[in-house]
C-alpha cells in the first residue's frame, strides 16, 4: 500500500518578473515517479530546487510524510537525492574520489558501494583518471553513480538521461523500477521518452506569466 511521502500546497514563484506558477499543488507517493514537463524556462528546475531544499524563493508549504517540511527538514535532507542538470563533478578528482567525496558531504550514501557502483555504470578502468579527461556523458555516470549507493526513499533528479547512451538509460530506468519497488520515489524532468513500462505521472507547468498581465 502506498503513502504519502512529499507533498506541496499553494506554492508560488516568480523570477525575472514573471511568475512561473501560482497555486501549484503536488503529491507523490512511494512507488511513484513523478515527471514535471513544460517548456524551457517553465520552471521546471526552479521547482525541482524548492522541492529538494536549495531555493528558498517561493511561497507556499512542503510537507514530508506528512509534517511541515520546516520541522523535519533534517530527516527529509537524509532521505534525498538530488542530482541536478550539472553534474557536480570536479574534475580535478577522479571517479573515485569524487564519489568519497560526495559521501563524505552526504551521509547517507554508502561507501563501501563505491566499487561497485563504479562497474554499475560503467566506468571501470576509468575511475582513476581526473573527471575532466573523461566524456560528458561520462561524467554524468559519477553523478548517477550516487544512485547505486544510497537507500534514500527519494531521488529528484534534473535530466538524468543527458549525454547517456540507450544502454545506460535502460539501465537506469532499470534502477529506478527497483527503487520503486523497495518503495522509494522519484521526481524527474527529462527531454527522453521513458519505457511504456515506466509507471511515470507527469505534472505540466504552464506558460510563465508576466507580471501587470491580466
Amino acid at each position: 500500500m502506498s503513502t504519502e511521502l512529499l507533498s506541496a500546497r499553494s506554492l508560488f514563484c516568480e523570477r525575472d518578473d514573471r511568475i512561473l506558477f501560482e497555486g501549484l499543488d503536488l503529491t507523490l507517493n512511494t512507488g511513484e515517479i513523478l515527471q514535471i514537463e513544460g517548456r524551457n524556462g517553465s520552471g521546471k528546475t526552479t521547482l525541482l530546487r524548492i522541492l529538494s531544499g536549495l531555493s528558498s524563493h517561493f511561497e507556499g508549504e512542503l510537507y514530508w510524510q506528512g509534517e511541515v517540511m520546516g520541522e523535519v527538514q533534517e530527516a527529509y535532507l537524509a532521505d534525498l537525492v538530488y542530482i541536478g542538470h550539472l553534474p557536480g563533478v570536479s574534475g580535478q578528482l577522479t571517479a573515485e574520489e569524487n564519489l568519497r567525496w560526495h559521501c563524505a558531504l552526504h551521509p547517507s550514501l554508502d561507501i563501501e558501494k563505491i566499487d561497485y557502483a563504479i562497474g554499475q555504470v560503467g566506468l571501470r578502468g576509468f575511475e582513476d583518471l581526473p573527471a575532466y579527461q573523461l566524456s560528458a556523458g561520462q561524467k554524468r555516470r559519477i553523478a548517477l553513480a550516487r544512485l547505486y549507493m544510497s537507500e534514500a526513499k527519494l531521488w529528484i533528479l534534473d535530466e538524468p538521461f543527458t549525454a547517456i547512451d540507450k544502454v545506460g538509460v535502460a539501465a537506469k530506468e532499470a534502477l529506478m523500477l527497483k527503487h520503486l519497488s523497495c518503495g522509494g520515489s522519484v521526481i524527474l524532468t527529462t527531454h527522453q521518452d521513458m519505457s511504456d513500462h515506466m509507471p511515470v505521472r507527469t505534472l505540466s507547468l504552464g506558460e510563465p506569466q508576466e507580471i501587470g498581465d491580466e
